[in-house]
């Protein structure tokens, strides 16, 4: 078969004797391949690819020697220049089915390797008491044991030993669990969950363990979540967002890289209003720690709305040690979304949701007196979704930004700002 397309999980798209779609992952269009189909996929079937025949020129020797069984990364054989244009693409994509068939989308911003500092990685307990310690593979439930990963930062791979060794001997863990790891300014932060409760001699080795390793804190919790509790600590942990420390709770979200969290920022703040006074308000959505809340109050006063406890309770006391120009707000926003009217007032409004998007946000925003709004997606599905309001209720992209954070998954993040159509523009 000849591959005709990538699909937005990666797959090749190739075609069967009746024309239904085969997806067959590790191909690029234009290649000749021999696979045997498999199970149904949607409207078409799974294919398992034997043999590249004929292969494309954009075809690249993988770098990593656990891909692909390694589910963490999809296209490590496409070369640099074309995946960063299929990600731009896929932005464009995203908002031609809302309607903004004309969207300006800037070149794909692309971190490089060994710049990712956070990872949840799936640990299992053999039977003969050895542990595997990864991401689970691809299109399954395994986890593929990992001896390194050039993805994620060095300091975050050193660890992969030692951690092993220490989860061995914990009685804590007993057949599954996983470990959160977020590489901050003070050291590597890890939180545990296991599926048994840690004792007094766990807990000295989990100690010993931190002062061995350089990790300032680790924190446990049920696999199924509940309370969180600190095992050991050794040392404050903070790191700093946009040149404020924070002191973030454990296993918190953090943009996967440093060199994505500048090219959202950047983006974030270049799609802001020119206009912008110290008076000026600015909304922003589902702020979390405050990465885009302290970059923004360098331009305008901001108001950051949190539904996470914890989150608010970190962003609102460094906001305050920060000069105030922060206000934290703690608020379910799935729960209990602004209103419109809620909205008058701001210059502009920044949301970073969820995968899922913000469906029930974006009908408010629609509907208010907002001149300027700045999404960051992470969902080029949720995006169209929400984009498609704007569009049927008079707004334009002013300007659209494809940022590659996961480098060589399929996954796509995006600083799209949209700002109403004048007039007599909507007129014409």
């Amino acid at each position: 078969m000849t591959i005709e397309s990538l699909g937005a999980g990666g797959d090749g798209i190739a075609r069967d004797a009746e024309g239904r779609p085969l997806f067959v992952p590790g191909t690029l269009p234009g290649e000749a391949v021999r696979a045997t189909p498999g199970g149904r996929r949607g409207e078409g079937s799974l294919a398992t690819l034997d043999e590249v025949l004929a292969p494309s020129p954009d075809r690249v020797a993988p770098p990593c020697p656990h891909f692909p069984a390694c589910g963490g990364c999809a296209m490590q054989h496409f070369a640099a220049a074309p995946y960063a244009a299929w990600k731009r693409a896929r932005l464009g994509e995203a908002l031609a089915r809302a309607g903004f068939e004309d969207a300006p989308v800037a070149e794909t911003r692309v971190t490089p390797p060994a710049t990712r500092r956070r990872a949840d990685l799936a640990l299992r307990r053999r039977a003969d008491g050895s542990v595997v310690l990864g991401f689970h593979e691809a299109g399954g439930a395994a986890v593929v044991d990992l001896a390194t990963c050039l993805v994620l930062d060095p300091a975050l791979v050193a660890l992969f030993e030692p951690l092993r060794a220490l989860l061995r001997g914990l009685q804590a863990f007993r057949r599954e669990g996983s470990a959160v790891l977020n590489l901050l300014d003070t050291g590597p932060d890890l939180l545990l969950r296991l599926d048994g409760t840690p004792g007094t001699a766990d807990r000295a080795s989990l100690a010993a363990f931190a002062g061995a390793q350089g990790v300032p804190r680790i924190a446990g919790a049920s696999p199924k979540g509940g309370a969180t509790e600190t095992l050991a600590q050794l040392g404050p942990v903070s790191i700093a967002l946009g040149g404020v420390p924070v002191a973030p709770p454990p296993g918190a979200f953090l943009q996967a890289t440093p060199q994505g969290e500048t090219a959202i920022v950047e983006a974030v703040l270049n799609g802001l209003p020119k206009k912008l006074t110290a008076k000026t308000r600015i909304a922003e959505l589902h702020a979390g720690l405050g990465t885009l809340s302290f970059p923004l109050a360098t331009r305008a006063r901001v108001t950051a709305y949190e539904g996470s406890a914890d989150a608010v309770a970190a962003l609102d006391a460094a906001a305050r040690k920060a000069g105030g120009r922060v206000a934290a707000v703690r608020r379910d926003l799935a729960r209990q979304p602004l209103m419109a009217r809620e909205l008058d007032g701001f210059a502009a409004l920044v949301l970073d949701p969820p995968y899922a998007g913000a469906a029930d946000q974006m009908p408010a925003l629609a509907r208010s007196s907002l001149q300027r709004i700045v999404y960051v997606s992470c969902n080029p599905a949720a995006l169209t979704r929400d984009a498609r309001l704007l569009h049927a209720t008079g707004w334009r992209v002013a300007q659209a930004t494809p940022i590659d954070q996961f480098l060589w998954s399929t996954q796509l993040e995006a600083v799209v700002a949209f700002e109403r159509e004048r007039r007599e523009a909507r007129a014409s």
